[in-house]
């Protein structure tokens, strides 16, 4: 008789299995529900060995998520008219500081249009190079740094202040979108490198008009206006009137260009030493040929005997650091 009765409730827990259909949305709440209870176990077991449940879905590249994001169509555009679609496609890993439509919409009107043009792929290169910093930098990370390099070459700044993060006074918005080849934080503004030369950049800030007359004096334009990079060490008006009264009018006189040319030369450093790297020094060699002694108290950094008082002034070929007073070789 137990026999009959094993063999019986074995036949009724296949019966349930075979109708397991029948169970679905059932709410196990007692015992009387055994039998649901093991079809929706097997059902369990068997959604875990799906191979789309045991690997989560791949994360698409930097390109591929700024197209799904539906927010960064001009963005796009702009990759893809500079021909930099396959480079952001690539191994990487890259960080970008990706303006969102709005951000690119607050540029003068017709500014997108004209950069879009084939002419212009060098420039819009450029522009969007300066949102992409080589390696892989989470907003943890971001927030430590005061300056990070950017793949076109220049630095961008980084600022912390009340809880909000911004990137050359561009805020951050979003942070943290990794990608399969990097991560991408969203920024409210477009990001402009410097497009001035060195020559330039001084002679539109409007305090140097010393260091420009005594530039052109040397013959040294040319010089400062080429591919480079160059550091140069630059005294303002009030750096030059503490000169003896008649120096700066003797020096700019033809008969005494070589004088001047050291002067302006010991002033320059060969290639780009940013704020950061200076204070890492204790000298630096100049293009005139003799080392500028780089000393860091308390009281600030100074170049020989000047001050330094204002720093990373990027140009199209280099640095700009300001300086109180004239250095002399």
């Amino acid at each position: 008789m137990k026999k009959l009765i094993a063999l019986t409730t074995i036949a009724m827990l296949a019966s349930s299995a075979n109708a397991g259909h029948k169970c679905r949305g059932t709410v196990i709440r007692s015992g009387k529900h055994c039998q649901q209870s093991q079809v929706t176990y097997i059902t369990t077991v068997h959604a875990a060995a799906s191979p789309v449940a045991a690997h989560p879905a791949v994360k698409a590249d930097i390109v591929d998520t700024a197209i799904s994001a539906g927010s960064f169509k001009t963005l796009v555009a702009a990759v893809q008219a500079a021909g930099l679609v396959d480079t952001l496609k690539g191994a990487g890993p890259f960080t970008v500081f990706a303006p969102t439509d709005e951000a690119f919409a607050k540029l003068p009107a017709g500014t997108v249009e004209s950069l879009l043009k084939p002419e212009n792929k060098a420039k819009l290169q450029a522009i969007l190079t300066y949102h992409v910093v080589a390696g892989k930098v989470l907003a943890a990370d971001v927030v430590k740094l005061s300056g990070a390099k950017t793949v076109q070459g220049q630095q961008l700044d980084i600022q912390v202040a009340n809880g909000k993060v911004s990137v050359d006074g561009a805020n951050i918005v979003k942070t943290d979108i990794e990608t399969s080849n990097g991560v991408i934080h969203v920024i409210d503004s477009v990001l402009l490198p410097a497009d001035k030369d060195i020559v330039d950049t001084a002679v539109a800030a409007g305090s140097f008009k010393t260091l420009v007359a005594a530039v052109k004096a040397a013959g040294l334009v040319d010089t400062l206006k080429s591919t480079g990079p160059f550091t140069v060490f630059a005294p303002t008006d009030e750096a030059f009137a503490k000169l003896p009264e008649g120096t700066v009018a003797n020096l700019l006189k033809p008969e005494n260009k070589d004088k001047l040319i050291a002067i302006l030369t010991y002033h320059v450093v060969a290639g780009k030493v940013m704020a950061s790297d200076v204070v890492k020094i204790a000298s630096a060699k100049t293009v005139n040929g003799k080392s500028a002694a780089v000393t860091v108290s308390d009281a600030g950094v100074m170049i020989d005997k000047a001050k330094v008082i204002a720093t990373d002034i990027e140009t199209s070929n280099g640095v700009i650091h300001v300086i109180d007073s004239v250095i002399l070789p």
